[in-house]
C-alpha cells in the first residue's frame, strides 16, 4: 500500500516552475529527494505539508488535506535544517504546548527522549547548539502518532555520530511497516546507507523515480585515456569530464555499446551519477 501519493503537482513562481510531479512512497521505505539547491525539493515539500498552495493532488494514508485536514496534518512529522520552536521557549514549553496541541502526544516518550540525549529542561531553544535543537525536534515528532516523516535537510552540520544516530531513528521509525520517510538532503552517503527510493528533480522536472538499485545499477563509472573516447564510445557516456590523464565519465549499461580494453569501470556512488547527470544536462 503507498503511504503516500503524489499525483501531478505543479507550482508556478515568478522565476521558477515545478512541472508535473508524480510520486509514491510504500509503508515501510524510506525515499531520498535529491536534486541542487533550488531543484524545487524544498517546493515539493511544503506542497506536501500544505504551506503552499499548488496544482495536483497529495495524500497521505488515503488522507488528502482538502478533505480532512486535521487528520491529514496529524499524520506529518517534519524536521528542517533549523529549528521551528521559538528561541525564547525551553523544553518544557516545548512539552506543553505540544500535549496542547497534538492529541496522540505521548508526554513519557518525550520525556525519555529528553532524558536519553540529556535536554536541558529550563534553557532557551536559542542557546542549543545545531545537534541539541535537531534532538528537539526529533523528540517532538518521535512523541506523536505520525506516518510519514518528513526531513528537509536535517542533518546538515551534525557531526558523524549525531548523523550516525539519526539514521538509525530513521530505520527504526519505519520497522513495523507502517510508516515511511521522505528525506530531502545533500548529503548522499547517508541515502547510500538507508533509501529504498530515490526521487532526482533538476530545475523543477523529474530525472529519475524508482528503487535506489535500480539507479546505480543503470551506470558503470568509467575512467580511461584521451584515445580511448572515441567516436563510437561517446554515444555511451554521460558527463564527460577530462583531465590532465584523461577522462571520467559515467557509462549507460543499457546503451549496448561495448566498453573498450584498457578501460576501469566500477558501480558508481549516487553522488557521482548525480554530478555526472547534472553535468551532461548543462550541455
Amino acid at each position: 500500500m503507498n503511504l503516500l501519493e503524489v499525483e501531478h503537482i505543479s507550482k508556478q513562481y515568478a522565476n521558477f516552475t515545478l512541472e508535473d510531479i508524480s510520486f509514491s512512497l510504500p509503508a515501510g521505505y524510506i525515499m531520498g529527494y535529491i536534486g541542487q539547491n533550488g531543484a524545487g525539493k524544498t517546493t515539493t515539500l511544503n506542497i506536501i505539508t500544505h504551506l503552499v498552495r499548488a496544482v495536483g493532488n497529495v495524500s497521505i494514508d488515503g488522507i488528502r488535506y482538502e478533505k480532512d485536514p486535521i487528520r491529514y496534518a496529524q499524520r506529518i512529522g517534519y524536521v528542517g535544517d533549523s529549528s521551528y520552536f521559538p528561541e525564547t521557549m525551553t523544553v518544557g514549553d516545548v512539552r506543553s504546548v505540544l500535549k496542547d496541541f497534538y492529541p496522540s502526544f505521548r508526554p513519557a516518550d518525550f520525556d525519555g527522549w529528553v532524558e536519553k540525549w540529556k535536554l536541558p529542561l529550563k534553557d532557551k531553544i536559542k542557546t542549543f547548539s545545531r545537534g541539541t535543537k535537531v534532538k528537539l525536534m526529533f523528540a517532538s515528532v518521535l512523541s506523536r502518532d505520525t506516518r510519514l516523516l518528513i526531513l528537509d535537510e536535517a542533518t546538515n552540520g551534525l557531526d558523524p555520530m549525531m548523523r550516525k544516530e539519526v539514521l538509525a531513528l530513521l530505520q527504526d521509525y519505519i520497522s513495523d511497516g507502517t510508516r515511511s520517510v521522505l528525506f530531502s538532503t545533500h548529503i548522499l552517503a547517508d541515502l547510500e546507507q538507508i533509501a529504498d527510493y530515490i526521487f532526482f528533480i533538476d530545475h523543477g522536472k523529474k530525472i529519475f523515480w524508482g528503487a535506489k538499485e535500480d539507479l546505480t545499477d543503470s551506470y558503470l563509472l568509467v575512467k580511461g585515456g584521451r584515445e580511448d573516447l572515441s567516436a563510437r564510445l561517446r554515444p555511451a557516456l554521460l558527463g564527460i569530464e577530462k583531465n590532465d590523464f584523461g577522462f571520467e565519465a559515467l557509462y549507460d549499461v543499457k546503451s549496448g555499446i561495448t566498453l573498450p580494453a584498457g578501460i576501469a569501470a566500477e558501480k558508481p556512488s549516487i553522488d557521482q551519477i548525480v554530478v555526472h547527470l547534472i553535468e551532461d544536462m548543462r550541455y
